[in-house]
């Protein structure tokens, strides 16, 4: 990446051209509900490094990737629980992160070697459009340094990463401004690891439910 290169920021129609550059290698912030994330196509190493190295991020923290539904979930994880596809049905698009067993697809800096996938589909039309576009989940971090707080427009994203990434898909300022809830669904008894978007005790009352 040259790190004088100008930061290209794409409108809400050229979601074409940012899948078009994801697909390259390239870093693109993207939008989603909760903050914008640093995405690279998750089925490239070289650019997951990358955006390990701008966020100047632990090596042994894994990172979850954007998906547009199951059928992609499907392609990348496996022996997936029927609780995943309740959670789907009720809560994607939306701020749910499920933790599922990783079918190896993914360069395994993506899984941190844990043997696990992080999914989540965006709730956010732009992002899901380059997702689709890109036909690839998209590894993307929150938009950030880490240690710092992540951005929620593609103003903060600049001030951050100007001339250090490709582009930045401008979807206006991010709705919730929280991170997503992550529930890992790898064991017997559903886990929250990180409760954001929505509250712990509703995603573990809807499962008894079932």
């Amino acid at each position: 990446m040259n790190p004088f290169m100008e930061t290209k920021k794409y409108t809400m129609e050229e979601t074409e051209q940012a899948a078009v550059m994801l697909k390259k290698g390239g870093l693109v912030a993207v939008p989603t509900e909760t903050v914008y994330g640093i995405a690279a196509s998750a089925e490239d190493g070289v650019a997951v490094q990358m955006i390990y190295d701008l966020k100047d991020r632990d090596y042994e923290k894994p990172v979850s990737v954007l998906v547009t539904g199951m059928d992609m979930v499907e392609k990348y994880c496996r022996n997936i629980p029927t609780a995943a596809y309740r959670l789907a049905e009720k809560y994607w698009p939306g701020p749910l992160t499920m933790i599922l067993e990783d079918r190896e697809l993914v360069p395994a800096m993506v899984t941190a070697d844990t043997g696990t996938l992080g999914v989540r589909c965006p709730d956010h039309p732009l992002t899901l459009s380059v997702i689709e576009k890109a036909g690839v989940p998209l590894a993307a971090p929150s938009a950030n340094p880490s240690g710092k707080e992540p951005a929620k427009n593609a103003k903060e994203v600049l001030a951050y990463f100007d001339r250090r990434i490709e582009g930045v898909l401008d979807g206006g300022p991010c709705a919730m401004g929280v991170a997503s809830t992550v529930l890992d669904l790898t064991e017997e008894e559903p886990k929250v690891l990180r409760e954001g978007g929505i509250p712990a005790r509703e995603l573990l009352d809807f499962l008894k439910e079932g």
